[in-house]
């Protein structure tokens, strides 16, 4: 049995990749590499250099691999640029998705992992947040994933398909083994952000929004460890092939931590004192989301291991020590 991951090449997905791998599973990756690196991905997983709106060659991939199931990554996930540039996220994310499940129902592949998110609920009623919660996205982002979201409750209804939406909070991290982690250019997760800035890679950050109505003035959020997170999904993997029927779960942690707190954390386990900047909220974000992730712990018998956001930040400082040198490496070759 055959998975394919696409986007598997970039910081989610190629964690997943090393996870299935690690488990003995065999993994084919599908990736246009503008946002992936190839070398984070495992030995033993195969890599396809392609989009997976090229429907030809999905298709091709589907039928040659003997593909089994499809776990999507692939997709932008800026919220600031959602608002700026709207289009880009409805191709990327809505319009690439239905071509990839439409290639699935033509090849027979019935099992399906969605990559959304928590951006689907806005600024939530109730914390913490069940799946049940209203659906008011606050973005581009939130709402073209909710709209793929939709497309896989119709496709699921009318065909042999079943799929498992997993709505992520803040992901962060980066793997325990030091295999892989966020290494995009310019990324905004708030973690990865600190890290670099601490390491001198920024001359200063920015925080966003200081005036909401949380513990401290600034944003609050759910940050959940990258592996925990993966490990949602190869648990929703075996549940798909024991006949569970399709489904949508939060994965998060059920704690919320303000930026400012986030930030402190960095500082405390760098030992670095680097400077912020207070600035405007952004659009698009909301002041607080918190999961509410009852029913991924039932339904999948998901048990996270790295809930502590301690340890969460030091793996990301880890990896981001380890990009560093990689990146002085490369100078020196060169």
């Amino acid at each position: 049995m055959t998975t394919l991951i696409t986007g598997g090449a970039g910081y989610i997905g190629s964690h997943m990749a090393h996870c299935l791998v690690r488990a003995g599973e065999k993994v084919v990756v599908l990736d246009n590499l503008t946002t992936g690196f190839g070398w984070a991905l495992p030995a033993e997983a195969q890599l396809v250099v392609g989009d997976v709106a090229d429907a030809g060659l999905v298709g091709r991939l589907l039928a040659d691999q003997a593909i089994e199931a499809v776990i999507h990554f692939a997709g932008s996930v800026i919220v600031p640029e959602s608002v700026s540039d709207p289009l880009k996220y409805y191709r990327n994310n809505t319009s690439a998705s239905r071509s990839l499940i439409e290639a699935c129902v033509t090849a027979g592949v019935d099992k399906f992992i969605f990559s959304s998110t928590a951006a689907v609920y806005g600024d939530p009623l109730s914390v913490p947040v069940p799946e049940d919660a209203p659906l008011v996205p606050l973005s581009p982002y939130g709402m073209s994933k909710l709209m793929t979201e939709l497309m896989l409750k119709d496709v699921s209804a009318a065909h042999d398909f079943r799929y498992t939406a997993l709505r992520y909070f803040n992901v962060a991290g980066a793997d325990p083994q030091g295999a892989t982690g966020q290494s995009t250019p310019q990324a905004t997760h708030l973690i990865k952000v600190a890290c670099e800035t601490a390491l001198g890679q920024r001359p200063q950050m920015s925080l966003f929004g200081s005036d909401y109505d949380t513990v401290d003035g600034t944003a609050v959020r759910d940050y959940i460890h990258v592996s925990d997170l993966v490990e949602a999904h190869r648990l929703a993997l075996l549940r798909l092939r024991d006949g569970g029927a399709s489904a949508v779960m939060n994965c998060g942690y059920g704690e919320g931590y303000s930026v400012r707190q986030v930030i402190e954390t960095v500082k405390a386990v760098s030992g670095i004192d680097f400077k912020v900047e207070e600035a405007p909220r952004r659009a698009g974000d909301s002041p607080k989301v918190v999961a509410d992730s009852a029913r991924a712990r039932q339904e999948l018998g998901w048990q996270p291991k790295y809930n502590d956001l301690e340890l969460i930040v030091r793996h990301a400082f880890a990896w981001e020590e380890k990009l560093k040198a990689r990146r002085v490496n490369s100078l020196q070759e060169g």
